[in-house]
């Protein structure tokens, strides 16, 4: 299983009114670890999106632990947690600077086509991908 890994350092901006990092941030975060992950395998979203396919979030399912804070430098690892050659199912693990899991987490996607958004059978359209996803999931 390959991991990627992510440092993003807290922003003021991402905090809220009680000083820790909005909840809806970690969600840029986990795409930016998704991000991450494709690259280590060697390809790209924006790839995949100049062919007009783009893959939607279709479930979330997201545990909040500990929270971080401005200033603070969290950790994002990112894996594929479940793949079947349509669906990917992505597995974060979002860390606070002394190691602590700050936030536990999977997205569920499914590759569209842009103008339709009728789904399309990942592992015929992109083999190269589908193998590199096989090889690297849990």
């Amino acid at each position: 299983m390959h991991v990627a890994k992510k440092e993003i350092e807290v922003r003021y901006a991402e905090t809220d009114q009680m000083g820790v990092v909005y909840h809806a941030n970690y969600l840029i975060w986990m795409e930016l670890g998704r991000t991450k992950l494709i690259q280590d395998l060697g390809f790209t979203y924006a790839g995949m999106e100049a062919q007009g396919i783009i893959a939607p979030v279709i479930d979330l399912d997201i545990s909040y632990k500990k929270p971080l804070k401005y200033g603070e430098t969290a950790m994002v690892h990112t894996w594929i947690e479940e793949y079947n050659g349509m669906k990917s199912v992505y597995g974060y693990e979002i860390y606070t600077p002394t190691g602590e899991l700050a936030v536990q987490a999977t997205s569920s996607h499914v590759c569209v086509h842009k103008e339709t958004f009728r789904p399309v059978k990942f592992r015929k359209l992109f083999p190269d991908w589908h193998e590199a996803y096989e090889k690297a999931k849990k």
